[in-house]
């Protein structure tokens, strides 16, 4: 029995491959999310773009003291709301996480790459307040805490401190179990009869083309599907304090279902995330011989740690946060000391302790706006996206880990209303004035030499088109005509509105 739980050896484990492995997945991380933010940043929260950082400094000057803003807006951009620093802050980002990846200075790197995106996080507004964005920032401040303070390079080895590995696993914890924990207390019924995964690959943001056949296996197969998961979401955590080969089956079973996730869908840099935090739990044994070695070599692995007089304190009350929040998401009411939450709710804005919980309730179809121009208001042109569902032709395709902002919100105004969305008529201004920023953010400007004189959101909706529709004409969706997302817009009635 030993044998079959453990392994060859009963050996207490270690996970100094791990945890420098995990270093420079979180590098990679940060990198991908301040470049993918940087190529789109100006006609998202540019001077001329669509959320204009200026307009959220200006309105918080107006209602908070000069002590306030920082503790309700922690962002750099206090210093300067202008272009030129908003691409320094994406620039120096990318920067700072290029320096973790190679292991150069990993402790102040990563309080730069957190700093940075946090900053750039507030600023950002409804355009960075996914799950995965949260998820980067307490990754990321905890894997600094894991970082060497006092040594100025990782090598294949790496001897974090103990309380910050039990605060990343307990995250990874968190994080599976309560995506499958919110989908059962939703009581959303296609979750409860298991019958979710036959919407879920055509209603999700940002299709890939696998998606397509994934959406037309046999019903028994999509609800088996249904069953792994949450099989893996609510059973595979409680697997990471079991013996060895248990943990790595659990490893392996929350590994496998991020990596089917991305196959068939584009959310960002979420699953490598998600993936990387997997990779905590893998000890040195399993690792190559090769690169034991390698890292048996490492001299300095256990060198130059956080001080224990700081760590310790930091690691108490980012636990106790920690079970605040979840308290939350299990819907428990425990009476926590009056302090315990004064500090809970001070710690919100730095967005370093969150719940989670993807896709609580199912949607089970797929409304999708179709933007649409016109000089003279009887001929109309659409506008295409980059990535987002538009022409039946175009089949889905693949763009994590970027994350194209403008589309994933197009996604979720569909299933609002229009009001509900703050940035949606900033945008359709914008159009309308023909600004470039924003246009570079399609694909196609059906009004290259100026813009139209009038605008309008036609809601669509789309479905994946069956075999034998697609074999017929080769379509990969099809939609039907709903009405009018919004009124016809104009200049002059955003102009009387000012």
């Amino acid at each position: 029995m030993t044998n079959v739980l453990w392994g060859k050896t009963v050996e207490r484990p270690t996970f100094r491959i791990a945890n420098a492995i995990f270093l420079r997945a979180v590098g990679i991380c940060f990198f991908a999310a301040f470049v993918s933010l940087w190529v789109q940043v100006d006609g998202l929260i540019g001077s001329h773009g669509i959320l204009p950082i200026g307009n959220l400094l200006d309105a918080a000057r107006s209602q908070l003291s000069a002590e306030q803003r920082w503790a309700v807006l922690p962002t750099f951009f206090w210093w300067s709301g202008s272009d030129a620093f908003l691409h320094f802050l994406c620039g120096a980002g990318a920067a700072a996480s290029l320096a973790v990846i190679i292991g150069i200075l990993p402790a102040p790197s990563l309080l730069l790459c957190w700093g940075f995106y946090l900053s750039l996080s507030v600023a950002g507004q409804d355009f960075l307040e996914f799950q995965w964005d949260l998820l980067l920032l307490e990754t990321g401040f905890l894997a600094l805490l894991l970082a060497p303070v006092r040594r100025w390079r990782v090598g294949a080895a790496l001897e974090g401190d103990r309380f910050v590995r039990v605060l990343l696993v307990w995250l990874l914890f968190r994080l599976t179990f309560s995506s499958g924990f919110v989908k059962l207390a939703s009581g959303d019924p296609v979750w409860r009869n298991l019958t979710a995964l036959t919407y879920h690959y055509w209603t999700q943001p940002l299709p890939t083309w696998t998606a397509w056949p994934a959406s037309h296996h046999p019903l028994w197969f999509l609800k088996f599907s249904c069953v792994l998961l949450f099989a893996i979401e609510l059973g595979a955590p409680f697997l990471i304090v079991m013996p060895r080969r248990l943990r790595l089956l659990s490893v392996g079973a929350m590994a496998a279902l991020q990596i089917m996730i991305a196959v068939t869908g584009n959310y960002a840099f979420f699953n490598f995330l998600t993936i990387a935090l997997c990779v905590l739990l893998v000890d040195d044994a399993a690792f190559p011989a090769g690169l034991r070695k390698k890292a048996a070599a490492d001299s300095r692995a256990a060198s130059g740690r956080w001080p224990r007089l700081l760590l310790v304190p930091i690691a108490v009350v980012l636990l106790l946060m920690s079970f605040v929040v979840f308290s939350a998401t299990l819907r428990l009411r425990l009476p926590w000391p009056g302090f315990v939450i004064s500090i809970a709710r001070s710690a919100l804005p730095l967005r370093s302790v969150n719940t989670y919980g993807l896709f609580a309730v199912m949607t089970t179809s797929r409304p999708e706006i179709v933007m649409e121009g016109s000089d003279d208001g009887a001929t109309w042109k659409a506008y295409e996206f980059r990535w987002k569902p538009g022409d039946l032709n175009r089949r889905g395709r693949f763009v994590a880990p970027h994350q194209p902002r403008l589309d994933w919100q197009m996604w979720f105004a569909a299933l609002s209303s229009p009001n509900e969305q703050p940035w949606f008529f900033p945008f359709c201004l914008r159009l309308l004035e023909g600004d470039p920023d924003v246009i570079r953010l399609l694909a196609k400007n059906p009004f290259p030499s100026s813009p139209p004189r009038y605008l309008r959101a036609v809601l669509y909706e789309y479905r994946f088109t069956t075999p034998e529709e697609h074999r017929a004409t080769g379509a990969w969706w099809t939609r039907e005509e709903k009405g009018l997302y919004a009124p016809v817009l104009t200049r002059e009635m955003f102009e009387r509105r000012r």
